[in-house]
């Protein structure tokens, strides 16, 4: 990890559970890994897996027909398909 990636922090938090936070860029960069290191730590300790991050990207595979109706209504809505497939569900998650 480069020193660069927090030169523009000085505290963080990932997942509520894991903050730190530092003075220097190598003070919030060794907290952040001490931090980690405590979350893996207190995993074990549960017995349960550490949460994975997730990318925001989501493979999709549909049929040819299908694709094509959500084309379709994207086209129409405005949006582009990932646009509108977000949308789409997000509004099913709620």
């Amino acid at each position: 990890m480069r020193g660069s990636t927090f030169a523009h922090l000085n505290r963080g938090r990932i997942k509520d559970v894991i903050t730190f936070k530092g003075i220097t860029v190598a003070e919030l960069e060794q907290e952040f890994h001490n931090s980690v290191d405590d979350y893996l730590e207190w995993c074990a300790e549960l017995g349960e897996e550490p949460d994975k991050p997730f990318s925001g990207k989501l493979p999709f595979r549909t049929t040819v027909e299908r694709h094509r109706k959500i084309y379709l209504a994207a086209k129409k809505a405005n949006k582009s398909i990932n646009s509108w497939m977000d949308d789409i569900l997000a509004k099913a998650l709620n």
